[in-house]
């Protein structure tokens, strides 16, 4: 079958420098706060990430000589600094990196791992799951942090940079303060009442008891000093000594409030478990798609293998010829069938048999590809296809519904002036992570073992996201690089937004490769999520709306999500000219900055 071919991705990239030369703005001045802007174009490198401060950490060490891998240390370090519910040195995360001499990708999984004490009863109690809420602000959700490691993996292998001079940055901003913004009190208000449960915690983030108020300055001097401990020591300071010990105490004791009432579930962290723990580099998964290699995170991650699998569904349509109605339509059945063998198919590798190379394969999307009608929609949720034996239009099997997944993490794109790229999404799950942080260290752990389904999502089906014995509970982080027919980088991105994060990346890589949108269009566009479920999620821009109604004419069925992930990317322009491009206004914007702008 012939396929349709990428749009002249030349002319798509000029095209977005003319409309993205709004964000070639000077740099500011070094005491100030730098202004957010969605999308800036300019040479030296570039960074992408939802906070103006982050990314200006990133900036600051590639005009100090860094390479890509440097800057997305320190732009990781200062959002756990700003974005401290939405990542930190108590989570994980994935990263993807393009080494330009070798024109090659590498991927570190970095996802925090369960106890070794732990089984597939990790969550059950008297017989039956637990709540979610119950579960969450608990020491039982913390996995063993995964963000440290990754540092250290990354830095080895590929950096040009000292620990302790990448972590500058993010110690100064903690020290001196960064200024609160909407976000950040809309973000602290809804965990108020959770964050009353720990002391240190509420007197962390709720200073003299009070929600922090936009404008003022906010200061975290206990991770200004675990941060000044990281880069003198090195990150191994977390994984055993002082500051391990604090995790494994808080974890297995959660400081709560004895007058809150709150049960605060103990975990069973040990410090065999940090000790244990490993990043773990391995190779990317790689789909080809209108004749360009798209590569993301293999499993611990869904990332990878759904995104790919949906692309490779949408490979035999031709979308830049489709109307909106019809692209839409098959970009959300497509997301629906990769979901279904998501759940039957994707967990731990170290654990399960996953099928990732058959999962990859053109021959299986096709044969799932021809489930898709024009003028009707399929049944959610819908059964899991074979991938090791496909047969064409196959409906038959057990279908399991996608389980809930915490929808905030943040993401940050880098690349530099060598043409190296990075795409890494770090997280510590939900927002405001187990809401437990870690007395005098100045940052919250995690919650990610609530990605494990609690009992089977369908006890008729084998369920591979079970917890077990340092296992890594299944993401749907998908940190992806696209390359050019040379392997030479044409864009990369991710997002935040739990299982969300999957199919904001499958639109946003349509939007550019087939709908020739430029990349911050794209991003900004509005999203539909499909996961497997009986409605797909519609943004405020799509519900209600004329494309709505036609698409429920053929028999889709919608709910109202507000927000759907924050994207953030880079595109390689000619002339060795890079393009940031960020969120216009989800997360009240993100933050696209350069090391030299262009005129």
């Amino acid at each position: 079958m012939r396929r349709p071919v990428a749009r002249n991705l030349t002319v798509l990239a000029v095209s977005a420098a003319v409309v993205a030369s709004v964000g070639a703005a000077a740099p500011p001045a070094p005491d100030s706060t730098p202004e957010k802007v969605p999308v800036a174009v300019g040479y030296g490198g570039a960074v992408a990430s939802v906070d103006a401060d982050a990314s200006a950490a990133g900036i600051e060490i590639l005009k100090r000589g860094g390479n890509a891998v440097d800057a997305a240390v320190a732009t990781a370090a200062a959002l756990g600094v700003t974005e401290p519910y939405s990542a930190g040195i108590g989570g994980g995360g994935y990263f993807v990196y393009y080494d330009a001499k070798s024109r090659s990708v590498h991927t570190i999984d970095g996802r925090e791992t369960a106890p070794l004490t732990a089984d597939s009863q990790l969550f059950v109690e008297n017989g039956k799951p637990l709540a979610f809420a119950d579960a969450v602000s608990s020491g039982l959700s913390v996995g063993t942090p995964g963000t440290p490691a990754t540092w250290r993996t990354a830095l080895d292998k590929w950096g040009s940079t000292q620990l302790a001079t990448l972590l500058e940055p993010a110690e100064r901003l903690a020290r001196d303060g960064f200024t609160v913004d909407g976000t950040f009190r809309a973000q602290t208000a809804q965990n108020e009442t959770r964050f009353r449960y720990f002391p240190d915690t509420a007197e962390l983030f709720l200073p003299g008891g009070q929600l922090p108020v936009v404008g003022s300055t906010f200061k975290n001097p206990d991770l200004a000093r675990t941060y000044e401990e990281l880069g003198r020591q090195g990150v191994k300071a977390l994984y055993r000594g002082d500051l391990a010990e604090d995790i494994v105490d808080t974890v297995n004791n959660p400081p709560v409030d004895p007058d809150s009432g709150w049960n605060a579930r103990p975990g069973e962290l040990s410090a065999k478990d940090l000790a244990a723990y490993r990043a773990k580099p391995q190779a990317p998964t790689k789909t080809s798609y209108r004749g360009l290699g798209v590569y993301s995170i293999a499993p611990s991650s869904s990332g990878g293998t759904t995104v790919g699998e949906a692309l490779n569904i949408l490979e035999g349509t031709d979308l830049s010829q489709a109307s909106e109605t019809e692209y839409l339509h098959r970009y959300i059945e497509a997301s629906r069938i990769a979901f279904a063998d998501r759940g039957r198919w994707v967990g731990d590798p170290a654990f399960e048999d996953v099928p990732t190379k058959e999962l990859l394969s053109q021959r299986y999307a096709d044969s799932r590809a021809c489930l898709i009608k024009d003028d009707a929609v399929l049944t959610s949720p819908l059964a899991p296809g074979d991938p090791r034996d496909p047969a064409d239009c196959a409906a038959g099997g057990t279908a399991a519904p996608t389980t809930y997944e915490g929808e905030n993490t943040t993401h940050l794109t880098v690349a530099d002036k060598w043409g190296n790229v990075v795409s890494y999404t770090l997280t510590i799950e939900q927002t405001g992570g187990s809401g437990i942080t870690v007395p005098g260290r100045g940052f919250i752990l995690n919650n990610e073992l609530t990605d494990f389904s609690f009992t089977p999502a369908n006890p008729a089906v084998h369920d591979p996201n079970l917890p077990g014995p340092g296992k890594r509970p299944r993401s749907s982080i998908s940190p992806t690089i696209v390359l050019d027919r040379h392997n030479k980088p044409v864009l990369a991105l991710g997002s935040p937004g739990g299982a969300t994060i999957i199919t904001t990346v499958v639109q946003t890589l349509t939007g550019v490769l087939d709908r020739g949108l430029p990349l911050v269009d794209a991003i900004a566009a509005p999203r539909a999520s499909q996961r497997n479920a009986a409605q797909t999620e519609l943004e405020p821009g799509l519900y209600g709306s004329d494309l709505q109604r036609q698409l429920e004419s053929i028999g889709h069925s919608f709910r109202l999500n507000p927000e759907i992930g924050a994207a953030t990317g880079v595109q390689r322009l000619p002339d060795g000219k890079w393009l940031a491009a960020a969120e216009t206004v989800r997360r009240g914007g993100g933050s696209a900055q350069v090391v030299y702008p262009a005129p």
